[in-house]
């Protein structure tokens, strides 16, 4: 929005949209219309006055083919169909602006106030004052504007509009404008897209409706897409978080057909490039060396070819140098990676560091990996308290408990584990050392040392939980039917 002469609309952008369906216009959409006169209208404003009556629903003697079936329940497949596929994909984070935001009632005031704590606004500044439209009218007098101005009116249509006529008199190039409002009328947001207005929002709201808003606002359509970021992270040494999450990856490409990355952050001792039988020149590493040259060639090159849908960053797993790279550096490479993949798998190390701690809060998706046993159980809590304080917009972590029932080892019961944490187990991996250990020693997966084993599937249960996605249906094929099939 931007000041314009005092004799022009300040919120025209210079064209006006065609709508076949709209009413004419001359006509003032906020004048008051009469009530219709009474009668049937004539044969030239009704277009189906040649077409016979239609029949009455109650006609005797007719059944109605709707009798027997039950009554809609509220369920919409398609708005569940939007929702999973949206949740299927990264989020994209607020880029670095400024937003003020304007509210006329102490709720919307504390929903801005809990979206602006959320991860996805880490790089925005926010700031919330109350008064509402007339209150950002007055500020902005003798004030610029920043690059985001919400506003708050509980007024109609008509005031609406002469208050935001006043805000575009004071509003600096280049600033966009989020109403919030409190009628759900189409006519009222076509008139306010027209005047230059960026979005209309209705109470009730929620922070993720805000965030999701802004995103959309400041979208890049030439930016490339976000993959879905998972961490892996283990309660304590030894609890096989790494072997958990190069399985996931795998599944996840193989069994969901999913385009993967999996990135081992471990750079002394990870075992990826072990696990996946592979020992590349370079790795995640030499990114981390060197992250404002890595673009997709670059990362195509240090990237090991699993398989067709799996890639492999794999850590350099020597003590040749100290590892001692800065955090913006890991912020940076995994943010990059994220374009890769429409899914990337962290392994994160054991040990807590600055840059852990921004990619395991960043993260769409957080599995811990704990073992029954006491110290797990600390530090699983520590973390468990850390995501939900830090990420109370997201879903919780989630929890797999792994090497249950080795023999002569008092454990914790998984109930009462999980209770503890208050959280319920995605996945409880029984203590199989012979599978384990064949499969690590092979460089193989589990599902393909053990592929019916209650182990493997439940790591591709696992895999479908987390994608919100079914894994795709495979025809079986026989002989006869190459036979039989037409040339």
């Amino acid at each position: 929005m931007s000041g314009r002469p005092a004799d022009q609309d300040p919120f025209d952008l210079g064209f006006d949209a065609e709508d076949d369906f709209g009413s004419p216009a001359t006509r003032d959409p906020w004048a008051e219309t009469g009530a219709p006169a009474a009668g049937a209208p004539s044969r030239a404003d009704d277009p189906f006055a040649d077409f016979p009556p239609a029949r009455p629903s109650g006609s005797p003697g007719e059944a109605d083919p709707f009798a027997g079936m039950p009554a809609a329940s509220g369920h919409n497949p398609v708005a569940d169909l939007i929702a999973g596929a949206e949740a299927a994909l990264g989020d994209v984070s607020v880029p670095r602006i400024t937003i003020h935001a304007f509210c006329a009632r102490p709720e919307t005031a504390e929903t801005i106030e809990k979206a602006s704590t959320d991860r996805r606004m880490s790089r925005a500044s926010t700031v919330v004052k109350a008064g509402g439209l007339s209150a950002a009218v007055d500020y902005y007098q003798n004030q610029p504007t920043p690059s985001l101005v919400m506003v708050e009116s509980l007024d109609s249509g008509p005031e609406l509009i002469a208050g935001l006529d006043s805000l575009a008199e004071v509003c600096d190039p280049g600033t966009k404008v989020l109403v919030v409002g409190s009628a759900n009328d189409i006519a009222l947001y076509r008139e306010l897209m027209r005047r230059g207005v960026s979005e209309y929002l209705v109470p009730p709201l929620n922070p993720l409706q805000i965030i999701r808003s802004i995103t959309t606002l400041y979208a890049d359509p030439s930016a490339p897409f976000v993959g879905r970021q998972i961490a892996f992270v283990g309660a304590k040494g030894g609890s096989g978080a790494s072997t958990i999450a190069h399985n996931f990856a795998w599944s996840l490409s193989e069994r969901m057909q999913a385009g993967t990355v999996i990135v081992d952050f471990d750079l002394p001792f990870g075992t990826a490039g072990l696990n996946f039988n592979h020992d590349p020149l370079q790795g995640v590493a030499d990114a981390l060396g060197q992250p404002d040259r890595l673009d997709p060639v670059l990362m195509e090159r240090m990237m090991v070819r699993c398989s067709d849908r799996l890639s492999l960053f794999a850590a350099p797993a020597n003590l040749d140098n100290d590892w001692d790279i800065h955090s913006d550096a890991f912020e940076e490479v995994a943010q990059k990676i994220r374009a890769a993949a429409p899914y990337v798998v962290m392994d994160l190390p054991h040990s807590w560091s600055t840059w852990k701690r921004k990619i395991l809060l960043s993260s769409d998706d957080v599995v811990i990996v704990a073992t029954p046993d006491l110290a797990s159980l600390r530090n699983a809590k520590n973390m468990v308290d850390l995501i939900r304080q830090t990420r109370p917009n997201d879903a919780p972590p989630r929890l797999v408990v792994n090497q249950v029932g080795v023999p002569g080892r008092p454990e914790i019961p998984v109930k009462d584990f999980g209770e503890a944490l208050g959280l319920d187990p995605s996945l409880v991996i029984p203590f199989e050392p012979k599978t384990f250990g064949q499969a690590a020693n092979n460089g193989q997966m589990l599902s393909e040392v053990a592929g019916k084993s209650k182990v493997a599937e439940g790591i591709d249960n696992l895999a479908q939980m987390i994608s919100r996605r079914d894994p795709p249906v495979i025809q079986k094929t026989s002989m006869l039917s190459s036979l039989f099939r037409k040339k």
